[in-house]
């Protein structure tokens, strides 16, 4: 995979728009310190390569209803390439798993999963093991407290410019 040449302005454009996704183009232009016409340019160009793959609200759903969290490892049964296609097309059609990392270790998958409570939780995997979609183990930890959820990610940190 070959990283996109970003220059300081593309950089700072992007820090921008995560932080502020509804921020206007007069002035995001402002706040990276370049003229509207130029800065719209750029973040059409950012957004057509793909680096800028939409704009989201983050919502206080607890504030709605109450929901649980839980961190699920996974092991599949087999390790065929067939087997992981099957359970990551699985992954995908559930929308209570809003999150699925393939990880090297022990385990083959970590999930997270937001659940109405743990009830819910319980009938979710029950449906996925009767899928049969290679699941041989899984363990389950229910979220207690959340210390730090950043939506936010540190660009001008991760990004190193040409």
């Amino acid at each position: 995979m070959t990283s996109a040449k970003l220059d300081p302005i593309d950089i700072r454009i992007l820090d921008a728009i995560q932080r502020e996704g509804r921020i206007t183009k007069l002035a995001l232009a402002e706040r990276v310190g370049i003229s509207p016409t130029p800065c719209w340019t750029r973040l059409r160009r950012l957004e057509k390569a793909g680096i800028i793959t939409g704009y989201h609200a983050r919502l206080a759903l607890r504030l709605v209803t109450p929901i649980t969290t839980v961190l699920m490892q996974v092991t599949l049964g087999a390790h065929r390439q067939a087997d992981f296609d099957r359970f990551e097309r699985a992954v995908r059609t559930i929308p209570e798993i809003v999150a699925c990392w393939s990880v090297g270790g022990g385990v083959d998958y970590v999930l997270k999963v937001m659940a109405r409570d743990v009830d819910a939780y319980q009938r979710l995997v029950d449906g996925l093991l009767q899928r049969e979609i290679g699941i041989d183990r899984y363990f389950t930890y229910v979220v207690t407290k959340t210390v730090k959820d950043d939506a936010v990610l540190p660009v001008c940190d991760l990004v190193t410019t040409a």
